[in-house]
């Protein structure tokens, strides 16, 4: 898998090199102006992403099934965000990055997290546990 912080910052540094080599400083200015936008835009984003979410009732998703399919190994929280329309409701420990959303049916995700990234989730159904009882 590819480690995308490292290729972006190598194509940053890149750009850097080959602004001031092709064009002396108007290029090197160039070069880090056009980062700068980039970097900009990132956070804007993530901005956006959280201000979105943040607004949204807590650990509320509209169909848990659906935020289960599209669920994918190695997401980030900022690719989470946007599938499920809020913030996550933590479970159990903080230093612990387990969160939980739930449908209106009673379904929910559990996402667990590992140095930001997505490691594994398990969809649990509320009328599954009924059954058992």
């Amino acid at each position: 898998m590819m480690n995308r912080p490292v290729v972006g910052w190598g194509l940053a540094v890149a750009a850097v090199v080959a602004g001031y080599w092709g064009y002396g400083l108007p290029g090197l200015a160039l070069a880090s102006t056009a980062i700068v936008f980039w970097l900009l835009l990132q956070f804007s984003r993530a901005m956006r992403v959280m201000r979105k979410a943040g607004s949204a009732p807590l650990g509320q998703v509209g169909s848990a099934v659906m935020l289960n399919a599209k669920l994918r190994p190695g997401m980030t929280m900022l690719e989470i965000l946007p599938l499920t329309g809020s913030l996550g409701a933590a479970v159990g420990d903080t230093a612990d990055e387990t969160y939980r959303w739930r449908d209106a049916g009673g379904a929910s995700v559990r996402v667990h997290l590992k140095n930001g990234r997505l490691q594994s989730w398990q969809l649990e159904r509320e009328d599954a546990a009924a059954a058992e009882r």
